[in-house]
C-alpha cells in the first residue's frame, strides 16, 4: 500500500513518531533504493523511538496482508491487463505498474471521499523532532542520515501527495515512481492513454474498494 492507505489505519492516533514510523519503510525506498533497514525487534529507551519501530511493524503487518488478498492479486492483474495496450514500446514492467498503479487508484479514492485528509498526515509528520528521526536512523544501522533527511524535508515541504486527489494525476505520479527505475519511461502518448484507463478503473473500483480496508483492519484486530 502506498502512504496515505497506510495513514488511513492509524488516522486516529495522536503520535507523530508512530504516524511516521507507518510510512517511514516507504520513505527511506524512495529516498535512496539501497537503505536497508531491520529494525523490528530492536528497543530503545527512548519512548518515541519505540513508536516509530511500532509504527514500522504496523506498516510491515498492512503490507503483508494487503499483498497476499484477493483483491490485490485481482485488480494489480486486471490493471496490468488493461495498461499494456496503453505502454506498448515503454520498458516498464506491467506487473510492477499494475501494482503501483492499484496503490495510487486506492490513495485518490481515500482523498476524494473524504475517507482521510491529507493535511492532518502532514501536520502530523511536522511535529516529529528531525533529532529523534536521526536517532532512530543511526540506532537501526544506517551510517549516514543526511541523504534520508534532506529527502524527508523536501518531501514535507513539496506536500505532494495533495496532488493525488486529482485523478488526471495518477499516471504522473506513476511515472514519477517508475523514473526511479527507467530513465524515460513514458511518452505523453502513454500518459495520455494511461490517464483514460486508470479513470475508468478508479470509477470502476468507487463502489468497492473499502472493502480491502475491512479486510485488512479484521486481520490486525485478530493479532
Amino acid at each position: 500500500m502506498n502512504f496515505l492507505s497506510h495513514y488511513y489505519f492509524d488516522r486516529d492516533i495522536n503520535n507523530c513518531y508512530h504516524i511516521l514510523g507507518i510510512v517511514l519503510p516507504d520513505l527511506l525506498k524512495n529516498a535512496d533504493k539501497n537503505i536497508i533497514l531491520h529494525p523490528e525487534k530492536l528497543q530503545h529507551t527512548d519512548k518515541n523511538i519505540n513508536s516509530i519501530i511500532a509504527g514500522w511493524n504496523k506498516h510491515l503487518a498492512v503490507d503483508r496482508y494487503f499483498h497476499s488478498s484477493d483483491f490485490f492479486a485481482t485488480h494489480s492483474h486486471q490493471l496490468k491487463k488493461q495498461l499494456l495496450p496503453a505502454i506498448e514500446g515503454s520498458p516498464v514492467k506491467p506487473f510492477f505498474l499494475g501494482h503501483v498503479a492499484l496503490e495510487l487508484i486506492i490513495d485518490n479514492l481515500l482523498l476524494t471521499t473524504g475517507k482521510i485528509q491529507v493535511e492532518d498526515f502532514y501536520t502530523n509528520l511536522a511535529t516529529c523532532e528531525t533529532a529523534a528521526i536521526d536517532e532512530f536512523l543511526i540506532f537501526s544501522g544506517l551510517a549516514d542520515s543526511s541523504v534520508f533527511l534532506k529527502f524527508y524535508a523536501d518531501f514535507n515541504r513539496s506536500q505532494y501527495l495533495h496532488t493525488y486527489a486529482e485523478t488526471h494525476q495518477i499516471a504522473y505520479a506513476l511515472k514519477r515512481i517508475c523514473m526511479r527505475i527507467w530513465r524515460n519511461p513514458f511518452t505523453p502518448e502513454h500518459e495520455a492513454q494511461m490517464n483514460e484507463v486508470l479513470s475508468d478503473y478508479r470509477d470502476y473500483l468507487l463502489p468497492d474498494f473499502m472493502s480491502i480496508f475491512e479486510e485488512i483492519t479484521n486481520k490486525l484486530i485478530a493479532i
